[in-house]
């Protein structure tokens, strides 16, 4: 007998993700404790941090058909709860090497829970006959944004990592077994005959390339707020460290409220509008973040950031799925393997910023890249469907 609640299905995968990310986020707030434990600087940390995007490619890329046979439930239940193991096991890392080994390892497991959560989204999107995928999306930014707020409790406690982050260990399991315990998978969609699978690695197109730009800025700063915004406050402020850790929740606060809404505006407005606001709203985030002299100043620049990066890459995803040069397995490969590469740059050039120019500096050279998702936003219309004379 299986053990666990009964709940609708976009219910349990909106759990699932909420989950998931609660898992996941416990690292981030404690970041600058382990920069401080391990006695390295930025660049060094951010090299260590690339063993979580290294380890996720990897998985991306080669794990499907493993995931199949081990089946989706199995994988989300054993998935999650090694995951929490995993990053309690971060906080024994002696120096980056060891770190970066552990992250290697998380990234392998995050890997296998994105491609099986992702896919159970739209296969529930499927069954239930609406659009859920950014909100279920949005419950893993608001579990990004729990896990923030008790890293920040911790931290203003004194409560060491090591016991913070297996203390999360039994309270994700709790969450596995009542969430997910009586999960049964969706079924499979019934694709198309002949429709193109994704490849392994998949050659960009210009259109692809576009997508790219468009969607850069957004992930250079997500990815910013989530390794470098405690480190920030601390640095920038010396204010309390529950201040500091408040930093990464609220940025994911502010995301998780956009997506949970962003369906219906991109619904009502077009995608190419709602993206217009959102990259005005994400460089008004890094220049606020740059410029502030004021923690709470600072603050309210991760909230901007965290609503500007919510749903750019989603609505770029979307378009490399609808473009009608490929099939859009092979859009969405290419423009997914592109972002990974940018995902792996991005901690260690950030870092090595930081440490050499400060981490104000670090925020500020995300600038450019709005300014060219701005000219990229032309990639989201729509394409004309080619006729007899292409």
């Amino acid at each position: 007998m299986r053990f666990g609640l009964n709940l609708a299905p976009q219910i349990r995968i909106y759990g699932a993700f909420f989950i998931y990310s609660l898992a996941l986020g416990g690292l981030y707030p404690r970041l600058g404790d382990l920069q401080l434990a391990m006695g390295v600087g930025e660049s060094a940390l951010g090299l260590a941090l690339t063993g979580a995007g290294i380890g996720t490619m990897i998985s991306l890329t080669f794990a499907s058909p493993l995931l199949d046979r081990l089946g989706y439930r199995r994988t989300l239940t054993y998935g999650i709860v090694l995951l929490s193991i995993l990053i309690a096991a971060t906080s024994f890392a002696l120096n980056p090497a060891m770190l970066f080994f552990t992250l290697l390892v998380m990234g392998l497991v995050v890997g296998a829970i994105e491609v099986v959560a992702n896919v159970e989204a739209d296969r529930t999107e499927h069954l239930v006959g609406r659009r859920i995928m950014n909100r279920c999306h949005a419950f893993w930014s608001f579990g990004f944004f729990s896990a923030g707020i008790i890293g920040a409790f911790a931290k203003q406690a004194g409560i060491s990592p090591h016991v913070h982050l297996l203390a999360m260990v039994p309270v994700v399991l709790a969450g596995v077994l009542l969430v997910l315990g009586r999960m049964t998978p969706a079924a499979a969609r019934l694709h198309a005959a002949g429709q193109a699978k994704p490849p392994r690695f998949a050659v960009p197109s210009l259109g692809i390339l576009a997508l790219v730009a468009l969607s850069l800025s957004a992930m250079f700063l997500e990815g910013a707020g989530a390794d470098w915004s405690v480190i920030f406050m601390r640095d920038i402020f010396n204010v309390a460290p529950f201040i500091n850790g408040l930093a990464f929740a609220t940025g994911a606060l502010a995301q998780a409220l956009a997506r949970f809404f962003a369906d219906g505006f991109i619904e009502r407005f077009g995608p190419v509008a709602v993206a217009r606001l959102l990259i005005v709203t994400l460089g008004a985030g890094a220049i606020v973040i740059t410029t502030a002299q004021h923690p709470y100043i600072a603050l309210f620049g991760f909230a901007l950031a965290g609503i500007g990066t919510s749903a750019i890459f989603p609505l770029a995803m979307s378009a490399a799925a609808q473009r009608s040069d490929r099939p859009a397995a092979i859009n969405v490969a290419a423009l997914a393997q592109l972002s990974f590469v940018a995902f792996l740059i991005g901690p260690p050039f950030l870092g090595f910023i930081a440490e050499h120019y400060g981490v104000r500096v670090s925020f500020g050279i995300c600038l450019p890249l709005v300014l060219l998702s701005w000219f990229a936003i032309a990639a989201l219309k729509p394409q004309p469907p080619k006729d007899a004379h292409g």
